[in-house]
């Protein structure tokens, strides 16, 4: 384990003071048994006990959970308020699987429905993939997973006659990342009612990139890299049945940079769909990514080391493009993509609208204008700017480059640039 903290760059605005003065408090008394343990088994009780449900599901498998725990306890150098974060965390996800086979097994009609149509937003990070989704959300056909909801996709009681919590779970979540977190809004603005990506319905299956989004996890990410992640696929359409089903629409507008991995998978799993790839100048989006990576780490570690993030996510970026390329290359399937480059949707979103409904009949005016306002309440950079660069991470570009040929090259052939 890493025995000397990282002093990040200046570019990364520090953590609030008394958010330091709890964890070397909490710390502190580790010697008293304060210290949260991450223990599978404890975790699936403590799951079970706050439900009042045992069955995690037949498709269920603990060894990516174990997998995964090893990783965080032996390699991610958790603080104090993030190993508590991890567990809460995981066991709602675990109660989330326990609620949601419950739901299967009273409303077996869920299961038996047909997914929706999709049209999947599969981008790398910072590439406007955020934009283009909420953009579509205004769309009242389309059925998005608002955060809200991404975040618990079950009722949090069994009895139907009790209110609804999520919304309220939800804006505390948001309030405490705006404490933990003072600069992440600007990388990636978070508000209950606008959707989140679907990663979060993989994480049920504790199959996502996520945990190496949040933490360092290198033996994890190595693991499921090489790992058969088709039940988590399988179970995400369950619980996108079941969410279509209480709220239903005409199409599902998903969207996450980890399906640029697994093409092959959505296409397996989902049906009919239709992937829409929006580009950027790679040089601008990695570093971008990375400055997020960096903030989301240090919610739960004091060890953050730029330099490691950036030789993980540099690998694993270049890895996914040709993931998605080879996919794409196959007989067919360049039909199935529609491809938006950044610039043009921050210019001019109206046109880049036109293109992906030329596949529905067309965008009509009055869609349009619900697009128009969906842009006047959410301006560009919103929430402050983001500021990065390569430099903040030891990078140039030439470190891109050695991982991201096929992609650069695909870039210039379809947009000269």
């Amino acid at each position: 384990m890493t025995s000397d903290k990282i002093t990040l760059s200046g570019n990364f605005q520090k953590r609030p003071f008394w958010f330091s003065i709890i964890n070397s408090s909490w710390q502190a008394t580790y010697f008293l048994g304060s210290k949260i343990k991450l223990d599978k088994d404890e975790m699936i009780r403590s799951a079970r006990r706050i439900t009042g449900l045992d069955d995690l599901g037949k498709d269920f498998s603990d060894e990516p959970l174990e997998r995964l725990l090893w990783s965080v306890n032996e390699e991610a150098n958790l603080h104090a308020v993030g190993r508590f974060i991890t567990r809460q965390r995981f066991i709602s996800l675990l109660s989330i699987r326990l609620r949601a086979e419950y739901f299967f097994r009273r409303h077996p009609e869920i299961l038996d429905q047909p997914l929706y149509p999709a049209w999947i937003i599969i981008g790398l990070q910072r590439t406007g993939t955020t934009k283009l989704q909420r953009l579509l959300a205004a769309d009242p056909d389309h059925r998005v997973i608002p955060s809200w909801e991404v975040i618990n996709p079950l009722p949090l009681s069994l009895d139907e006659k009790v209110k609804d919590k999520r919304m309220a779970v939800a804006r505390t979540s948001v309030r405490a990342l705006k404490l933990l977190s003072p600069g992440f809004f600007a990388i990636h603005p978070i508000e209950i009612n606008e959707p989140e990506e679907d990663i979060l319905l993989l994480d049920v299956s504790f199959l996502s990139t996520t945990p190496e989004a949040m933490m360092n996890v290198p033996s994890y990410a190595d693991w499921l890299e090489k790992t058969d992640q088709s039940s988590a696929y399988a179970y995400a359409v369950k619980l996108l049945k079941f969410l279509q089903w209480a709220k239903p629409a005409k199409r599902w507008v998903l969207k996450t940079p980890h399906h640029l991995e697994f093409p092959d998978l959505i296409e397996k799993h989902f049906g009919e769909v239709h992937f829409l790839w929006p580009h950027r100048l790679i040089y601008e989006s990695v570093p971008s990514f990375l400055s997020m990576v960096t903030y989301n780490q240090m919610i739960f570690s004091d060890y953050v080391d730029e330099k490691k993030i950036a030789a993980h996510w540099v690998r694993k970026t270049g890895y996914m493009l040709d993931k998605a390329l080879d996919y794409r290359a196959k007989p067919g399937n360049s039909d199935k993509f529609t491809d938006i480059y950044y610039n043009d949707l921050i210019r001019n979103s109206e046109e880049e609208l036109r293109r992906i409904y030329s596949m529905n009949g067309g965008l009509k005016q009055d869609l349009m204008a619900r697009f128009e306002k969906h842009e006047e309440e959410n301006p560009h950079r919103k929430y402050g700017t983001h500021q990065y660069s390569l430099a903040d991470f030891g990078l140039t570009e030439s470190d891109i480059d050695k991982h991201t040929f096929r992609y650069r090259q695909f870039i210039t052939e379809r947009y000269g640039r």
